[in-house]
């Protein structure tokens, strides 16, 4: 039985019958794969279950240790640490960049764990239009006017997991560096999928300052890092409550996550089939009537636009056998609710055309 737990603005499901998950992040299909089950249970009998206390005290594993130097040689990063979760993470980023004198700089549809790290830092918060570099630079240049020796910070994603879209990575990382302003890439969703290798769109990038980046999306895990240079990770080693008042993450995570790197590390050209199955994806749902879902990764958000309307199509997936959950208001703005699709590499053959039967007709109003 499918049964999952979402915030507000997601529906539910409780179908009685077994669904093919079309929802969840498990991008490569890892959190199965047996060589991270094994690795995971072989640290559980070694280590135990957690880490029994903060890494600065009693928690840290030689597993830890390996993760991070691992992780940094594969992003090109001098210094990675690891975190018990994405949303610890990226409070304790934003609030190694900025503090109540700075101003923070993000795109309209970042995750709301970077919010709360802004609201933690105590800086000032504007919003710049979707993926419009035109409007950030805007912002930018009236900032640098205004007081020229603020701290400027730019937050954004490599793939925003509700639209599915990424920025031109390398323009934005090339406007903060001509306004002086330092730039935070959540690279949760990217991660194992866009970029050479999989090492996300930050990767080989100058003037990308820190990169977060979680286990729980394609690694199939749980946990997340933040990547950086070697002054600010020692910065955050030193300063950031996130990392040093926690419990650590725990050890048989952090093996899985490890097993999980070396598979994706195996197969460089792995992501690819991935894309081109979404690019697949997104054909043939344009050819059926719907509006094509936006993005090239393995998201691919299909409008609705009213939060009933949404609702329903996911039930009569459901009663297809087909598990795709409503993402509805606050989570995204009124009036664009949507079923978010998500592909894995473990989804069988011949889901597409079920996919298709299944959605039916789409609403007129969406019709391209």
């Amino acid at each position: 039985m499918a049964l999952q737990e979402e915030p507000a603005g997601a529906a539910a499901t409780t179908s009685p019958i077994p669904l093919l998950d079309l929802a969840s992040n498990d991008y490569l299909g890892l959190s199965r794969h047996p060589g991270v089950i094994a690795a995971a249970l072989a640290e559980l009998e070694s280590s135990g279950l957690g880490a029994g206390g903060s890494r600065l005290v009693t928690g840290t594993r030689p597993v830890h240790l390996q993760l991070e130097a691992a992780l940094a040689a594969w992003l090109g990063r001098e210094r990675v640490l690891l975190f018990p979760s994405g949303f610890q993470a990226n409070v304790a980023a934003v609030s190694a960049l900025a503090d109540r004198h700075a101003l923070v700089c993000a795109d309209r549809h970042v995750h709301h764990s970077l919010l709360a790290g802004v609201r933690a830092s105590g800086a000032r918060l504007v919003r710049f239009a979707h993926n419009d570099l035109e409007d950030l630079e805007r912002r930018l240049a009236q900032a640098r006017s205004r007081q020229p020796e603020q701290t400027l910070l730019v937050l954004s994603e490599s793939l925003f997991s509700m639209e599915g879209t990424s920025p031109d990575v390398l323009a934005l990382a090339g406007l903060c560096r001509r306004h002086g302003a330092l730039l935070l890439l959540d690279e949760a969703h990217a991660l194992g999928v866009l970029g050479p290798g999989g090492r996300g769109l930050a990767h080989g990038l100058e003037g990308v300052n820190l990169v977060s980046g979680t286990f729980g999306k394609a690694f199939g895990g749980g946990g997340a890092f933040l990547a950086t240079d070697a002054l600010l990770g020692e910065w955050l080693l030193q300063s950031s409550g996130a990392f040093c008042y926690t419990t650590a993450l725990a050890p048989p995570l952090a093996a899985g996550a490890l097993a999980a790197l070396k598979l994706i590390q195996s197969r460089p050209d792995g992501p690819q089939a991935l894309l081109k199955r979404g690019e697949r994806w997104r054909q043939a749902i344009e050819a059926a009537g719907w509006r094509r879902p936006a993005g090239h990764g393995p998201i691919l958000p299909l409008l609705v636009g009213e939060d009933g309307a949404a609702l329903a199509l996911q039930q009569r997936l459901e009663a297809a056998g087909l598990l795709a959950v409503a993402i509805r208001p606050p989570t995204v703005p009124a009036g664009t609710a949507r079923l978010r699709l998500v592909l894995r590499q473990d989804l069988p053959s011949g889901t597409l055309p079920r996919l298709i039967r299944a959605l039916g007709p789409a609403p007129t109003p969406l019709t391209p």
